[in-house]
C-alpha cells in the first residue's frame, strides 16, 4: 500500500491486491500463535494452583493478582478475535477489489461496434 506515484501526483491511497493477499496470512499465523501461547499460559498457572501460599502475603499477593491475571487472559483473547478478524477482512478486501476491478474494466472495454450489442436494440 502507498502513497501516489512517486512524483506527488497520483492516488490518495494506492491498495495492491497482492499486498493484501500477501498480507493477510501473517495476521492468521500470529493470531494461531498468540493463541497457542495464551492456552500454554492459561494451562500452566491453572495447573500450578497457589503456590503463593494461604498466609497473609500468599492471600495480599493473590487477591492483586487473580483479577489481573483474568484481565491478561481476557485482553490476550481479544487480541486474538483482533487478528482473525483482520486477516478475514483483508481476504475480503481483497476478494472485492479484484471483482471490483474486473467490473470496471468491463465497463471500459471497447465492444466491436459491429457487435449486436452495441446495436439499436432491434438487431439492426
Amino acid at each position: 500500500m502507498g502513497h501516489g506515484d512517486g512524483d506527488g501526483h497520483g492516488e490518495v491511497l494506492s491498495i495492491r491486491t497482492a499486498d493484501l493477499k500477501a498480507a493477510a496470512p501473517i495476521f492468521q499465523q500470529q493470531a494461531v500463535s498468540l493463541g497457542t501461547a495464551l492456552t500454554t499460559l492459561v494451562t500452566t498457572l491453572d495447573s500450578l494452583g497457589a503456590p503463593w501460599g494461604d498466609d497473609d502475603q500468599g492471600t495480599q499477593f493473590s487477591d492483586a493478582y487473580k483479577p489481573q491475571q483474568t484481565n491478561i487472559e481476557g485482553a490476550a483473547g481479544i487480541l486474538v478475535l483482533g487478528l482473525t478478524s483482520i486477516h478475514e477482512a483483508m481476504a475480503d478486501m481483497s476478494d472485492g477489489f479484484v471483482d471490483n476491478e474486473e467490473a470496471i474494466r468491463g465497463m471500459f472495454t471497447p465492444l466491436d461496434p459491429k457487435s449486436p450489442q452495441q446495436q439499436d436494440g432491434s438487431g439492426r
